[in-house]
């Protein structure tokens, strides 16, 4: 596993892409004691390099790939991520870095494609019809990758409940983004607006950002920021079950990114016109306040999400390919009748 390289190496080019790559998670994952730290940036560096490669990018910046298209890039990043599984080198050490945190946590084929097949809908052009829609492609490029992180801490594959709790999590940060970045998306040629809450709110295909809309836009930034609501309050119960160092991350990344979708709700129409955050100080707060509530304990929430991990994997694998039939021929002994 690594692709022969070590595993200093891998993490240390792992710690460099999350420095670079997301700033809350990095004030986050330095809560975590040193293991855990380590294993949790590997798997960043995966999931940056897979957002890249499927946007055409290298950290937000332009990344040179040719004339390849979009299909061919999930496609590639596929393969390079079966062959990092199989214990293969890459050459790509963010590929390999996967391989090597796969080994030490048994992350699986079936995990990665999950993340792997959010990356596959972009490709194609998808949109949401339906609540349901969004909440499936939150899970596929969010959700599955907090299952995988719950791992990592070491979860144990059937501590269901606690697995639940980390897609939660995921569900949470993704729905929050969303709303942050629906401005960016529009520019890029992306809507994850279900188009059932774009009929609902008057709203024409295509024309999301024009001013006349801004204030039923609003009304839909405060409803994804309500179901994102929901999502982390169930995770923060499910923090429980971790250790003290895993927990005080987990609610602290929690408290960051709420931040980011209370802030574009607060906003209201201003939101879109510049691309919100949170301070290095606010950062500072919201960890203190995670340290309390991993001390204290979290409440229990009033009312558990509507969009639960097992409905979404259903969705999930009912939207993939039907298989094809075996055409192998069955043997026939003793289905025909013998002669006497």
């Amino acid at each position: 596993m690594g692709g022969g390289r070590s595993r200093a190496a891998l993490v240390k080019r792992a710690h460099e892409s999350i420095a670079k790559g997301s700033k809350s998670f990095t004030v986050a994952s330095w809560l975590f004691d040193k293991q855990t730290r380590d294993r949790s940036h590997l798997l960043y560096a995966w999931c940056r390099r897979c957002d890249d490669i499927a946007d055409g990018q290298d950290h937000g910046g332009t990344l040179k790939l040719d004339a390849s298209s979009a299909e061919d890039r999930v496609r590639a990043i596929r393969i390079l991520t079966h062959r990092a599984l199989d214990g293969q080198p890459t050459a790509d050490i963010a590929f390999d870095a996967l391989g090597q945190v796969a080994s030490e946590c048994g992350l699986t084929r079936e995990m990665a494609d999950d993340v792997i097949d959010g990356f596959a809908l972009d490709a194609e052009g998808w949109r949401p019809r339906t609540e349901g829609d969004l909440m499936r492609y939150c899970y596929h490029v969010a959700g599955a990758v907090g299952v995988m992180m719950a791992k990592v801490m070491g979860v144990p594959g059937d501590a269901t409940e606690t697995l639940d709790r980390a897609c939660d999590l995921g569900l949470a940060f993704q729905l929050n983004n969303i709303a942050r970045d629906i401005s960016e998306d529009d520019a890029a040629g992306r809507c994850y607006i279900p188009e059932e809450w774009l009929a609902e709110y008057d709203i024409p295909p295509g024309e999301l950002m024009k001013p006349a809309y801004r204030k039923q836009l609003v009304k839909i930034a405060q409803r994804l920021v309500r179901m994102a609501e929901r999502h982390e309050a169930a995770a923060r119960v499910g923090a429980a079950h971790l250790k003290f160092r895993q927990r005080w991350a987990v609610l602290a990344a929690a408290n960051i990114y709420g931040a980011i979708g209370h802030e574009v709700v607060s906003q209201a129409e201003l939101a879109w016109d510049h691309r919100v955050h949170t301070s290095a100080f606010d950062k500072l707060g919201h960890v203190a306040a995670a340290f309390k509530e991993a001390m204290a304990g979290s409440w229990e929430p009033q009312e558990m999400p509507e969009w639960t991990r097992g409905r979404l994997m259903v969705m999930a694998r009912m939207a993939q390919p039907v298989a094809d039939i075996p055409l192998t021929p069955l043997r026939d002994e003793d289905v025909r009748r013998k002669e006497d």
